[in-house]
């Protein structure tokens, strides 16, 4: 019951307190993910943690960008539609006031000297650890967001990965702002995600 209770009240939000978070407090959660099971124990992930502001700054400029593209061009009307609930633009100035940046990057292979290396089931794993990351996150009582501009690869040259890393994930952390804006969303029911046999 502590744990869905903890889970009934997670925030996600775009609206962060310009406040610092002990940077110990996030070496500890990323340590809760780095200890996830994942397939072969090949662990095939590597979390990028973003404090500097020059290099928030390229990452909202880069990922606005996209986004603007994404919603004035690319984007299907019916997810343009699905996107009003929740009020977003293109336009992410949490990127900046957030005090940490974490980007989580998948790794289909690993390199030793110029041979790869095969990972497998790549995004379950990187998945169920970015499920514990965003748990142990609001346990320390920070808010979040899973922002996931896309496409994603500006990510990776601007924080200088490798060829076999991709990102999945941007995710803000920090205190929410008392005023920010968390929506009312109805959930589906517990018959209409799952069965009994």
């Amino acid at each position: 019951m502590e744990t869905f209770e903890a889970v009934r009240t997670v925030l996600a939000v775009r609206e962060f307190q310009d406040k610092s978070v002990p940077g110990k407090v996030i070496h500890q959660i990323i340590e809760s993910a780095r200890l996830t099971a994942s397939s072969m124990n090949k662990q095939p992930w590597h979390f990028i943690i973003v404090q500097d502001p020059a290099v928030k700054k390229k990452i909202r400029i880069a990922s606005e960008k996209e986004e603007k593209e994404f919603y004035t061009h690319r984007a299907p009307d019916q997810w343009l539609a699905d996107l009003n609930q929740f009020g977003t633009d293109w336009r992410k100035p949490f990127l900046e006031t957030a005090p940490y940046l974490i980007v989580v990057f998948k790794k289909n292979y690993d390199l030793s000297g110029d041979r790869k290396r095969k990972n497998y089931y790549v995004n379950e794993s990187v998945g169920i650890a970015s499920g514990v990351l965003l748990t142990a996150l609001h346990h320390a009582g920070l808010a979040t967001l899973t922002h996931t501009p896309s496409p994603m690869g500006f990510l990776g040259k601007i924080l200088n990965r490798p060829e076999n890393e991709k990102a999945v994930l941007l995710i803000p952390v920090g205190y929410p702002t008392n005023d920010a804006r968390v929506p009312d969303l109805k959930k589906k029911s517990f018959t209409e995600i799952s069965s009994t046999i």
